[in-house]
């Protein structure tokens, strides 16, 4: 008798444990650590992701590692049929299996006592968001938050680089890609000066009060080697472009450089004393100095009419002609870019390959070279042909717009303190 109790006892412990494993399931489950939970009041005209949001509950979180949709979902009591139906209509619009570790996203809930989820809803980044409407019947949607882009000035002097500048005077330091985007034809950025200096007007990307980077450089003066070197965003017949104060277009044939923001660590020499044959001969090239794997850009549109291991100690390269009568040549690299091989064509900018140390090479740096008619020139003074002006039919429409940009720019002292809002 004493047996079948203890036994029947014994049942009723397993029974009741397995009855709380769903419970303890959900309580250990990777429930998001919620950073705001918000109950809106009726008076409150709370408006989020353009939902009325009065007399809600409002929860957030990010997505955790190894965290799924399903996961969230099932937390709140979704069942997975539900869940099964809303991946399968968010494919169309957003795959959820590419949710990513850290994105925000919001949970909108009734404040029953046994609250329902009425909106999920997640942020894509800082402006896309997609919103899964559970409420009646289930929607999915991509939407947008309001951008504005507010003109603001960047002004600086060069001490050591355009980046250090603009980190030092507290801009963001993706204001120096975009200048060096603007300025790649026309300034060698491994040859600015300590005392060169600069002013842009950019555009400043803001959501929701807060900036979440750099839109495009709408003006900008560069002080360089003595002379101000102008840039004015403007577009005609649908082509954009940058352009001087007399309407000349700053893009070129070519590009000044094949890579950005390092230095020449060896220059265009008839007898230069090899590092490592110790022997005097010829460096027909700029050695540029850079980071393993950084990326090598042709400096101009044309076909890849070598590719392999060059056995004079280049090591992996490529030579590409241009035209009639320029070819370049690019050495030393790591790898090439995918795709590249020979009889490829190749649009100015593309990248071609990676900086590496294939060959007789002490270091990671690219051997760049230029030949004109067959014969080798220096890099450093290729002299580029620009590309076309602002047209005749557009001449008055430019000039209004360089001169308020100009205005602004040549009011406005070169300092180091924080951006300025520009009032045009």
């Amino acid at each position: 008798m004493k047996q079948k109790l203890v036994i029947g006892t014994i049942s009723l412990l397993i029974l009741s444990v397995l009855a709380l494993v769903p419970y303890l399931i959900k309580q250990f489950s990777q429930k998001p650590e919620l950073a705001v939970v918000t109950e809106c009041l009726p008076a409150e005209q709370h408006i989020e992701y353009g939902i009325n949001c009065d007399s809600l509950r409002i929860e957030r979180g990010v997505v955790r590692k190894n965290q799924s949709l399903s996961e969230i979902l099932s937390f709140y009591d979704i069942g997975s049929e539900i869940i099964h139906q809303i991946a399968s209509m968010s494919r169309p619009v957003f795959d959820v299996r590419k949710m990513k570790v850290g994105n925000p996203y919001t949970i909108l809930m009734t404040k029953d006592t046994v609250p329902e989820m009425l909106y999920f809803i997640y942020e894509e980044d800082e402006v896309s968001y997609i919103t899964y409407q559970l409420k009646d019947q289930i929607k999915v949607q991509r939407n947008s938050k309001p951008l504005t882009r507010e003109s603001r000035i960047a002004t600086g002097v060069i001490e050591s680089s355009l980046w250090n500048s603009l980190v030092e005077n507290g801009y963001d330091p993706g204001l120096a890609s975009e200048m060096s985007e603007v300025y790649a034809w026309t300034i060698d950025f491994f040859g600015i000066q300590k005392g060169d200096y600069y002013k842009v007007i950019y555009e400043d990307l803001v959501v929701e009060g807060e900036s979440i980077g750099i839109g495009k450089v709408l003006g900008a003066c560069f002080h360089h080697m003595g002379s101000d070197i102008y840039a004015f965003r403007f577009t005609s017949n649908d082509e954009t472009g940058y352009y001087n104060e007399k309407g000349e277009n700053l893009q070129r044939a070519f590009l000044k450089a094949p890579l950005r923001f390092k230095r020449i660590s060896s220059g265009f020499s008839h007898g230069r004393m090899h590092p490592i044959l110790k022997i005097r001969r010829p460096h027909l090239g700029v050695d540029y100095a850079a980071d393993y794997g950084t990326p090598v850009q042709t400096i101009g549109d044309g076909t890849v009419v070598e590719k392999g291991w060059n056995k004079g100690g280049g090591g992996n390269y490529l030579k590409i002609k241009h035209n009639g009568a320029y070819t370049t040549l690019y050495m030393h690299l790591a790898g090439f870019a995918k795709g590249i091989k020979t009889g490829s064509r190749v649009k100015q900018g593309d990248v071609i390959g990676y900086v590496g140390s294939t060959g007789l090479s002490t270091g990671p740096h690219l051997d760049f070279r230029v030949f004109l008619n067959g014969k080798a020139i220096d890099p450093l003074k290729v002299e580029s042909p620009p590309s076309e002006p602002v047209p005749a039919a557009y001449l008055a429409e430019f000039n209004h717009l360089k001169d308020s940009l100009k205005v602004g720019l040549d009011t406005t002292e070169v300092i180091s303190k924080q951006s300025l809002v520009v009032r045009r």
